[in-house]
């Protein structure tokens, strides 16, 4: 099982979202953690300069990880809607 860990923006961006939203998001991160082959389809791995990172799919949410298999970490980046979340440095 992995650990969920959250850079302070990504709390932010989860914060802003509709409490709706944000217990739909909390449930996938949960299957995430437990067990991330459960939602390969959903998973894919951004392209260009930000090949260590991942998304998933959340309904029209999206989910930027980056997912350390030797320490059994999952680092959420980024949570927002699918037209604004790839904006990132």
């Amino acid at each position: 099982m992995y650990r969920l860990e959250f850079l302070p923006g990504a709390v932010k961006d989860l914060k802003k979202l509709e409490f709706v939203v944000q217990k739909i998001i909390k449930n996938k991160l949960e299957v995430l953690a437990g067990n991330p082959e459960r939602l390969k389809n959903d998973i894919k791995t951004l392209k260009g300069n930000h090949t260590d990172k991942y998304r998933l799919r959340v309904r029209n949410y999206r989910i930027i990880f980056q997912k350390r298999d030797d320490v059994l970490i999952i680092l959420i980046v980024r949570i927002g809607h699918r037209k604004s979340v790839y904006d990132i440095e």
